[in-house]
C-alpha cells in the first residue's frame, strides 16, 4: 500500500469536479475518478449521463460504486501529509536531522530517541519537563521566570510557572496543568457528545426529507389520477382545462422536488462539516500537550434554522376553481370544487363524539352535552383513576373505534392553544407525556398564534391560513391519520403507513386558559353526512 500511494501526486487524488482531495472515489466505465456526492449531483443537473473528464456519454446511469483502493490510497497519503507538516526535527543532530521524539522546555530544545538518553540517564535532567515535540518554545515556557509553564491559575485562565504562582497569583487558585488538562478533556467529550447528537439528528432530517418526497410524489400521483376520474363525464368541455390544471400540478411538484433537493445537499454538507469538527476534537482528545488541550475551543456548533418542508399537495387548488369558473353555470349542479368533493367523501364517516368524564384532567370542564370541553383553571375534586389524566389538560372521546373509518369536526375559533387528534387505548396518561404516534398519540396542535404541528418530535407545519375548524379522519386499515381545515376545504397534514392493533378514541386538550386568552371550548360539532 505504501508503495502504491507514494506513486501518486497530490494532484492524483484530487476531484475534478470540486478540486479538492476526493471523498469516497467513485470511478465511472471510462475509468475517471470523481467524488461520488460530485458525479451524483453533476448527473443529478444533466439530462444525459456523461463523464465531466472525457465527455463519454452512457446509455443509463451507471450504477457508482466506492472504489475502496482508492480510498484507502486516499487515506494514507492525507495522513501521510499531516505528519509530514506538523514533524519536528532534532536540535541536536548533525547532517541528516532525525524525527524529534520529545520536547525539553527546560532546556528549549526538541530531542530524537537517542539524543533524549541523557534526560533519563543524568539525575538533574530526568527532573525536566518534557512534553510532544514543538517548535514554538516561547507558548510553553515563562516569558519572565524561563522556566515551564506547569501550573494552570483559574481566576486568570492562563498557564503560569511555579515561580508566577508563588508571586502574583499567590492568592488565587492554582492547579497542576494535567489536573486543568483532564477537565478540559470532559468539555472536549461533552462537545464531541453534541456533535454526534447533532450528526444524528441531521442524518434523522435527512431520512425524514427524503420519506417526505417519496410521500409528496405518489400523493401528487394518486391525486392526478383522482382528477382525471373526477373530469372523465366532462372530456369533451374542459378536457384542455383537466390538462392544464395536471399541467400545473407537475409543475408544482417539479418545484418541490427541486427545493427539496437543495435541503438535502445542504443537510449532506452539514453533516460532512459536523464530522471534520468531531475529527479534529479526537485528534486533540488523545494528545499529551496539555497546553494545546487547553486552548482547543469547546462550544458547540449551532444548528441552522431552516424552512419547513411540508407534504401539502393541494397548492394548485385556486387554478382548479379559476379553471371550473368558466362552467359554473351550466355544471353547477354536476361539478364542485375538488377539496368539497373529497370532503363529502369523508364525511360519510361522520361520527357522533361524546367525550368520556371519567378521563378528564381535573381542571377540565365539560358541557352538558359533553360535545364541549374548555379548562376551568381550578381544580376539581375528582376520582384519580386510572383513565384519568393526572398533568396535560386532557380528555378522550366515550367511544373508540377499532376497525373501519370514522371522521370527526372540531371547532377551535377564539382559541390560542389546542391540540386534536386521537389515540389508543392504552396510551400513558400520568405525568409527563410525549405526543407522538411511537407513545400512541396522532395529533395536531397549535401553539404560539401561528404554530402547528403534527408530533413533539417533527418539525413545524407551513399553514397558509389560520384553522377555525378541524377535521380528522381515520382509516383503521388503511392506517392514516389525516387533518383537514374543513373551512379552508384543505388538507393540513396525514400520517401514513401507521399500524394500528387496539381500539382509537378521540383526543382533545382545549390547554390552560391563560387568564382568559384560551378560555374558549373546543366544541365537537354535529357532522352531517353525505350518503
Amino acid at each position: 500500500m505504501a508503495s502504491s500511494s507514494s506513486a501518486l501526486s497530490e494532484e492524483q487524488i484530487q476531484c475534478s469536479i470540486c478540486l479538492d482531495v476526493f471523498t469516497d472515489p467513485v470511478s465511472t466505465p471510462c475509468g475517471h475518478n470523481f467524488c461520488r456526492d460530485c458525479l451524483k449531483k453533476f448527473w443529478d443537473c444533466s439530462q444525459h449521463y456523461t463523464c465531466p473528464m472525457c465527455k463519454e456519454t452512457f446509455k443509463k446511469r451507471p450504477e457508482l460504486r466506492i472504489n475502496t483502493t482508492l480510498k484507502e490510497i486516499v487515506g494514507h497519503l492525507q495522513k501521510r501529509y499531516v505528519e509530514e507538516e506538523y514533524t519536528v526535527y532534532c536540535d541536536v543532530c548533525t547532517g541528516k536531522h532525525r524525527r524529534a521524539l520529545k520536547s525539553c522546555l527546560n532546556c528549549e530544545t526538541s530531542f530524537c530517541e537517542t539524543h533524549l538518553e541523557p534526560h533519563k540517564i543524568a539525575p538533574k535532567m530526568r527532573e525536566h519537563t518534557l512534553i510532544d515535540p514543538v517548535e514554538n518554545f516561547e507558548d510553553y515556557v515563562c516569558e519572565i521566570h524561563k522556566k515551564p509553564l506547569d501550573v494552570f491559575c483559574r481566576d486568570d485562565q492562563k498557564c503560569v510557572c511555579h515561580f508566577c504562582a508563588q508571586g502574583d497569583h499567590k492568592s488565587h487558585e492554582v492547579v497542576p496543568l494535567e489536573e486543568e488538562s483532564e477537565g478540559k478533556r470532559a468539555e472536549i467529550r461533552k462537545t464531541q457528545a453534541n456533535i454526534h447528537r447533532m450528526i444524528n439528528d441531521t442524518l434523522k432530517k435527512t431520512e425524514e426529507l427524503n420519506f417526505l418526497r417519496e410521500h409528496k410524489n405518489r400523493k401528487t400521483e394518486k391525486e392526478k389520477a383522482e382528477i382525471a376520474e373526477l373530469f372523465t363525464s366532462l372530456e369533451r368541455s374542459i378536457g384542455r382545462s383537466k390538462k392544464e390544471f395536471l399541467e400545473v400540478m407537475e409543475e408544482d411538484r417539479r418545484t418541490a422536488e427541486g427545493q427539496a433537493k437543495a435541503l438535502t445537499e445542504e443537510l449532506e454538507k452539514e453533516i460532512k462539516e459536523l464530522k471534520s469538527r468531531d475529527a479534529e476534537l479526537e485528534q486533540i482528545l488523545h494528545a499529551d500537550d496539555h497546553h494545546h488541550i487547553l486552548q482547543a475551543p469547546c462550544r458547540p456548533p449551532q444548528h441552522k434554522t431552516r424552512p419547513v418542508l411540508t407534504c401539502n399537495t393541494h397548492l394548485s387548488t385556486e387554478t382548479l376553481k379559476k379553471t371550473l369558473s368558466q362552467f359554473q353555470e351550466s355544471f353547477h349542479k354536476e361539478m364542485e370544487e375538488l377539496p368539497m368533493i373529497k370532503l363529502q367523501r369523508i364525511r360519510k364517516y361522520a361520527v357522533d363524539v361524546r367525550l368520556n368524564p371519567m378521563t378528564a384532567h381535573p381542571n377540565i370542564i365539560l358541557s352538558g352535552d359533553r360535545k364541549q370541553v374548555w379548562c376551568g383553571g381550578e381544580e376539581r375534586n375528582v376520582p384519580d383513576n386510572e383513565e384519568r389524566f393526572n398533568l396535560r389538560v386532557s380528555v378522550l372521546g366515550e367511544e373508540g373505534f377499532f376497525t373501519g373509518k370514522f371522521y370527526f369536526e372540531v371547532q377551535v375559533m377564539g382559541k390560542t392553544d389546542w391540540d386534536i387528534g386521537v389515540a389508543k387505548e392504552s396510551v400513558k396518561r400520568k405525568g409527563l407525556i410525549t405526543l407522538d404516534p411511537n407513545n400512541g398519540y396522532w395529533i395536531l396542535w397549535h401553539r404560539n398564534g401561528n404554530e402547528y404541528c403534527v408530533s413533539d418530535n417533527l418539525p413545524v407545519l407551513a399553514l397558509k391560513a389560520k384553522p377555525q375548524k378541524v377535521g380528522v379522519f381515520v382509516d383503521y386499515e388503511g392506517g392514516v391519520v389525516s387533518f383537514y381545515d374543513v373551512d379552508a376545504r384543505s388538507h393540513i397534514y396525514s400520517f401514513t403507513d401507521q399500524t394500528f392493533t387496539e381500539k382509537l378514541y378521540p383526543y382533545a386538550c382545549p390547554c390552560l386558559h391563560l387568564l382568559g386568552k384560551n378560555a374558549a371550548p373546543l366544541i365537537f360539532t354535529l357532522v352531517k353526512r353525505y350518503e
